[in-house]
Parts: structure tokens; C-alpha cells; sequence
């Protein structure tokens, strides 16, 4: 019966608080993972916009900013959306950072970066 052991309360602490780790940062960080992706949707749902490569850039960052709306994209600022337009090809690169707070005073900072090249229908 010597040999048999259970786990020690320091084994078990630890294994708390890295699980505890693990969930916080789920909570944190899984809302900006799930606006991203609705920001990649809506940006790459533009390419079934119909005369798209004809529209300016005003009407596209309208269209963009109205898709993030409809899905509830609040933390999104359009204007940091670069556009060019040639040929008929309209071409968006989008570079943004998310900051939330942790806890205390530890932050966490997500970066992305995403490029579209479109025609429109």
C-alpha cells in the first residue's frame, strides 16, 4: 500500500491552474478569432458583388462596412481596408491588430494580415 499514491495537492493546484490558463485564454481570444473569420467571410463574400470592379472605392468601403454590420463586426474599422482598383480587378489588403486584456495588467495582441483579389460578377 506504500507504493500506491494518489495525486499531492501541489500536483492538483497546478494542474487547476494550467486548465484554468487554458479556458481564460479560450474566452479571451476565441471572440477575436470568430470576428476575423466573419471579417475573411465578408471580404471574400464581395466577390459575387455584381460590377464590382466598375464601383468606387467609397461604395466598395460602404458595401464592407454594411456586411460587417449585418454581422455584428463591431470592432472593425473599414478604413483600415486598403483598395486599388485595375482592369476591372479590385484588390483589398487588410493588416489589423486586436488588443484585449487578460487579466490585471497582461495583455494579449493578435495580429492579421489578409489579401483578396476580385473581378465581381
Amino acid at each position: 500500500m506504500k507504493t500506491q499514491r494518489g495525486a499531492s495537492t501541489l500536483g492538483i493546484l497546478i494542474a487547476v491552474l494550467f486548465f484554468g490558463s487554458l479556458v481564460t485564454l479560450a474566452i479571451k481570444l476565441g471572440p477575436i478569432y470568430l470576428d476575423d473569420i466573419t471579417v475573411q467571410e465578408a471580404l471574400e463574400g464581395l466577390d459575387d458583388t455584381e460590377n464590382l470592379g466598375q464601383m468606387r472605392k467609397a461604395d466598395i468601403r460602404k458595401l464592407i462596412q454594411k456586411r460587417m454590420s449585418v454581422n455584428n463586426v463591431r470592432e472593425f474599422d473599414p478604413k483600415l481596408i486598403e483598395i486599388e482598383t485595375e482592369d476591372g480587378v479590385v484588390k483589398l489588403s487588410l493588416a489589423y491588430d486586436r488588443r484585449t486584456n487578460l487579466f490585471q495588467n497582461i495583455d494579449a495582441i493578435v495580429h492579421f494580415e489578409h489579401a483578396y483579389e476580385m473581378r465581381g460578377k
